[in-house]
C-alpha cells in the first residue's frame, strides 16, 4: 500500500514551486527518510567505498608495476568522482521539475523506461547489493577467525561459526529503520577505517625497512595471455574497490533541498578515499613488491609467526571487523527497501504493531540467509566477481554516463558528450572482458570447491575474487588442488 505525499520542488533562488503530489511506498517514505545533512551523506558514501576490499590494491599494483599501478589508481579515482557527481546532478535537475528520484530504478523508469528500471537496472542493483552483504559476512567471519587464532593458535573452532557470530551482530544492527539511521555508526566506520588504513601503512612500512622484509621485486607477474588476464583483472579490482552502487540511495537520505550537498559529501569521501586507497597501495607495494598478497595483512605473517606485536594485528583486525560490520549495513538497504515495500503498510506508522513485526521477520529472514550463505560458500568471490563484472561496473561507470546524456542532450560536438561516451564503451569492453576472465577463473577454482570449507581467508570482498594469482601462476594449480581446507590459509599460491 501507499501513501501520497506533498513534495516540494526547491527553487535554485531557495524558493518552493508547488508541484503535483508524489506518491510514495513504505520503502522508500520508512527506508529512504530524507532528513540528512551533506555530512551524513559524506559518511554513507565513505563506508559504501571504503571497505577492507581496499586491502588488495597492493596485490593489484603486483599486476601492473609501479607506473600502471598509479596510473589506474588515479584514473579510477577520477572518472568514479565524475561519475558520482554526475549521478549527483541528474537526481538534482529531477528534484527540480518535481520528480525527485530516491532509488537506482526510479532514475532508470524515468530516464530509459520502464523495462530498465523494472528488468535490468533494479535486479541488477539488488543482486549487487545483497551479494556485498553475504561477502561482508564472510569477510568478517574470516576477520574473527584470525584474531582467534591469534590468541588460541590451535583452537578448534570452525570458520562457519565465526560467520554465524558476524551475521548475528549484523542481525541485531538490520533492524535500524532506515538509512538515515545509520549515520553515527557510519561515521564511526569512517574513523575506524582510517585507523587501521593507517595501522597497515605503518605496518607495511616497518616490515619494509626490517630485515625481515622479501627482496623487493617489482617485475610484473605472469607471462603472455596470462599477463594480459592479469592486466584486466588488475583493473577490475581497482574499479571494483571504487565501486558503490547505492549513489541515488544514499542521495535520498539528504533533506531538500538537496543543491550541492551531495557534492560537498562527495568532496568528503574522497579525501578519506585518496588518503587511503594510496598510501596503502603505496607502502604494500613497496614494502612487499610482487610478492604482496591479495590482501596485504597477509605480508604480515610469516609462515603463519606474525611479523608485527600480536597487539598491534589484533588491533587493525578488530577495526577492520567492526568496519566491515558497517559495509555490511550500509548495503543492505536496497533490500530493506524492497522488503518494506512488500510487508509494509505506509499508511500505518512507522512503529506500529502492524510494520514492526513484518520488518522484524523479513529483515532477520534476509540476514539468516546471507549468513547461511556466507557459511556455506566461502568460494563466494569467485560468483561475486561475475556479478562485479555485470554490477559493479555498469553501475558506477556506464549508467552515470548515460543518465548525463539522455537527461541534459549535451550538444554530440561538446567534449562532455564525447567524454561520456568514450567512458561508457570502454567501461563496456572491461566489463565483458572481465565477465570472460571470472567464468574462466571458476572453472579453474571449480575442484577445489568446498561447502562450509573451514579456510580463515577468502580472497574476496565486494564482489571481486582475488584469487587470480592461479591464473598467472599455473603451476601452482597442482599445489592448490591438494590443499586441505582444514589449514589455517588456503594456500593457492
Amino acid at each position: 500500500m501507499a501513501v501520497v505525499l506533498p513534495i516540494p520542488e526547491y527553487a535554485e533562488n531557495g524558493g518552493v514551486n508547488k508541484i503535483g503530489p508524489k506518491e510514495l511506498d513504505a520503502g522508500t517514505l520508512f527506508v529512504l527518510k530524507s532528513r540528512g545533512s551533506w555530512l551524513h551523506c559524506g559518511y554513507h558514501l565513505t563506508t559504501a567505498i571504503v571497505a577492507p576490499a581496499l586491502l588488495s590494491l597492493p596485490f593489484a599494483f603486483t599486476l601492473l608495476g609501479w607506473i600502471g599501478g598509479m596510473i589506474c589508481l588515479s584514473t579510477a579515482a577520477l572518472v568514479t568522482f565524475y561519475s558520482y557527481n554526475l549521478l549527483s546532478l541528474v537526481l538534482e535537475h529531477h528534484a527540480m521539475l518535481g520528480k525527485r528520484q530516491l532509488r537506482f530504478r526510479d532514475m532508470a523508469h524515468d530516464i530509459l523506461g520502464q523495462g530498465w528500471g523494472m528488468y535490468f537496472v533494479g535486479p541488477l542493483q539488488l543482486g549487487l547489493c545483497y551479494g556485498a552483504v553475504v561477502a561482508s559476512t564472510l569477510l568478517g567471519g574470516q576477520s574473527l577467525k584470525f584474531i582467534y587464532l591469534l590468541s588460541r593458535p590451535n583452537g578448534g573452532m570452525q570458520l562457519y561459526q565465526f560467520i554465524i557470530i558476524c551475521g548475528g551482530l549484523t542481525l541485531v544492527m538490520a533492524q535500524l529503520p532506515s538509512f538515515h539511521s545509520l549515520r553515527h555508526i557510519n561515521l564511526v566506520s569512517l574513523i575506524l577505517c582510517l585507523v587501521y588504513c593507517a595501522c597497515t601503512t605503518a605496518g607495511s612500512t616497518h616490515i619494509g625497512h626490517s630485515n625481515k622484509a622479501p627482496v623487493k621485486d617489482y617485475s610484473i607477474t605472469g607471462v603472455g595471455i596470462n599477463r594480459i588476464f592479469g592486466i584486466f583483472n588488475a583493473i577490475s579490482i581497482i574499479a571494483t574497490t571504487y565501486g558503490n552502487g547505492i549513489i541515488p540511495e544514499i542521495q535520498a537520505t539528504i533533506a531538500p533541498p538537496t543543491t550541492g550537498k551531495m557534492l560537498k559529501g562527495l568532496l568528503l569521501c574522497y579525501s578519506v578515499v585518496i588518503s587511503t586507497f594510496f598510501s596503502v597501495a603505496i607502502s604494500g607495494y613497496w614494502a612487499f613488491g610482487n610478492q604482496a598478497q591479495p590482501s596485504v595483512l597477509q605480508n604480515f605473517m610469516l609462515d603463519r609467526m606474525p611479523l608485527l606485536p600480536k597487539w598491534f594485528l589484533l588491533i587493525t583486525y578488530i577495526f577492520t571487523f567492526v568496519q566491515v560490520s558497517a559495509v555490511s549495513l550500509t548495503y543492505l538497504q536496497p533490500t530493506n527497501v524492497v522488503l518494506e515495500k512488500r510487508f509494509s503498510d505506509s499508511k500505518k506508522g512507522e512503529f506500529s504493531i502492524r510494520n514492526v513485526v513484518p520488518r522484524l521477520i523479513s529483515r532477520s529472514l534476509s540476514v539468516i540467509i546471507a549468513t547461511t550463505l556466507a557459511a556455506m560458500l566461502p568460494f563466494f568471490g569467485d560468483i561475486m566477481a561475475l556479478f562485479g563484472a555485470f554490477g559493479c561496473i555498469p553501475l558506477d561507470f556506464i549508467l552515470p554516463m548515460v543518465f548525463y546524456n539522455v537527461t541534459f542532450k549535451p550538444s554530440r560536438k561538446s567534449i562532455i558528450f564525447w567524454g561520456n561516451t568514450i567512458i561508457a564503451l570502454v567501461s563496456t569492453v572491461l566489463s565483458l572482458i572481465g565477465a570472460v576472465a571470472s567464468v574462466r577463473q571458476m572453472v579453474l577454482d571449480a575442484k577445489t570447491y568446498r561447502l562450509f570449507a573451514n579456510m580463515w581467508w577468502e580472497l574476496s570482498s565486494r564482489g571481486i575474487l582475488l584469487r587470480i594469482m592461479l591464473l598467472l601462476h599455473p603451476k601452482c594449480q597442482a599445489l592448490s588442488l591438494k590443499v586441505e581446507y582444514k589449514n589455517v590459509f588456503l594456500l593457492t599460491i
